[in-house]
């Protein structure tokens, strides 16, 4: 009786250790690929979670400076008071379109250039050529690193399919080895699999949503920044005009 027992006792097939589902441990029980897969996705998200709290705080920090300048601008100060305010260096994009205009203002008018006619509107294509250079690069280095964010919204959940893929492959083929089909066997590989695709959608969904609303931010102050450069391109036509 006590050997009936005993048998009835022993699991079948044999005892087995027991298999860790957590994360960790469907991490270290997957395949070489299946963990280089999974590293890249979580430093393709760690990164981009960096990049984009990097662009709200500056653009954030944009939107306030730019207020400010308007503010100022309109205020009635005068362009020369106010170019001497900012200096040859100003600290964001909008004063930067300011002082080049200024700076290149100031260069013609020095020299004489500003005599005639058609020196006027040559200085004014200059003055507009300037401020579109400098909002190009400015923006530029605005929209610096949003690229990555596309690339990973795009592309990370294709990585973790892979992975997946992987995975699944080598599960089948330990079945075909152990000739065991039972979902003991089947379940951990088929785990370690489906994780790939989970970290791959952790890192894809957050980048493509933080692209989409950073995109339209950026182009939101590009709209300002041509805006502002349109109409201070005016009251200086207006003062070539005054002079003339």
């Amino acid at each position: 009786m006590e050997e009936i027992a005993q048998l009835a006792s022993t699991p079948l097939g044999g005892s087995s250790p027991p298999i860790d589902m957590s994360v960790y441990g469907l991490f270290m029980q997957a395949d070489w690929v299946v963990k280089a897969v999974m590293i890249a996705l979580l430093l393709a998200s760690f990164w981009s979670w960096a990049i984009i709290f990097e662009k709200m705080i500056r653009l954030r920090a944009l939107k306030r400076s730019a207020q400010t300048f308007e503010d100022t601008f309109w205020s009635g100060v005068s362009l020369e008071d106010l170019y001497d305010r900012v200096g040859a260096k100003p600290d964001d994009p909008m004063s930067s379109v300011f002082s080049a205009a200024m700076r290149e203002w100031r260069r013609s008018v020095s020299k004489g250039l500003a005599a005639s006619a058609a020196a006027r509107a040559g200085l004014r294509q200059r003055i507009e050529q300037v401020m579109s250079v400098t909002i190009q690069r400015e923006m530029e280095a605005i929209e610096k690193r949003l690229g990555f964010l596309a690339t990973v919204g795009a592309n990370a959940t294709f990585v973790g399919l892979f992975g997946t893929v992987w995975g699944i492959m080598n599960s089948f083929g330990h079945i075909a080895m152990s000739k065991n089909t039972s979902l003991a066997v089947v379940a951990p590989g088929i785990s370690e699999a489906l994780f790939a695709t989970a970290i791959g959608l952790v890192a894809a969904i957050p980048a493509a949503g933080a692209y989409n609303i950073l995109s339209g931010q950026v182009q939101r102050y590009a709209v300002q920044l041509e805006a502002f450069a349109g109409e201070f391109i005016t009251i200086l036509s207006r003062q070539l005009e005054e002079q003339g």
